[in-house]
Formats: structure tokens, C-alpha cells, sequence
């Protein structure tokens, strides 16, 4: 599955790109120059990104289903006190 950014998202990214690279790296991009370069990080390491998230959710949902019954068990018929199960007269 390709990553891809929403148009706001894009936008930010795109900013926050070139003003990385004016800081850090003491050079300017121009707008075609920091498209170029996000769009190979989103195709060369945002799938490996994506790939790590998914497996962290899968990690996380195994480890909840596999405790479902501690997490969601409700004991039946539960009114009635286990000790007082004989009616008393």
C-alpha cells in the first residue's frame, strides 16, 4: 500500500521539509526540490514505517484478544451468593 498525505498534511510536510533542510543543511530548496525529496521518502521509507505500525497493531490486538476472557468475563448468575446456593428456612 502506497503512503500517501493528505493535501493539509502534504502542505505541512512540504514546509517543515524545507525549513529542515535551510536549518540543518544550510541550503534552500525550492518548491520542485523539496516535492522531489518528499515524494522519495514517502516511496523509499514510508513503507517501512507503515509496515512497523502495522505490526505494532497487530502485537497490540493479539495480546488483547488473547487476554479476552480476563478483560471481558462477567461470572453468571451472580445475584445469589455462592455460599447461600440451599434455601434456608
Amino acid at each position: 500500500m502506497a503512503v500517501e498525505l493528505s493535501a493539509e498534511a502534504r502542505q505541512q510536510a512540504l514546509a517543515s521539509l524545507k525549513r529542515f533542510l535551510g536549518e540543518h543543511l544550510d541550503t534552500e530548496a525550492s518548491d520542485l526540490q523539496a516535492i522531489a525529496l518528499l515524494d522519495f521518502f514517502l516511496k523509499e521509507l514510508g513503507p517501512s514505517a507503515y509496515n512497523a505500525g502495522v505490526a505494532d497493531a497487530q502485537t497490540y490486538l493479539r495480546d488483547r484478544v488473547a487476554d479476552l476472557e480476563g478483560t471481558c468475563f462477567e461470572p453468571e448468575f451472580p445475584y445469589w451468593p455462592k455460599s447461600s446456593s440451599v434455601r434456608r428456612k
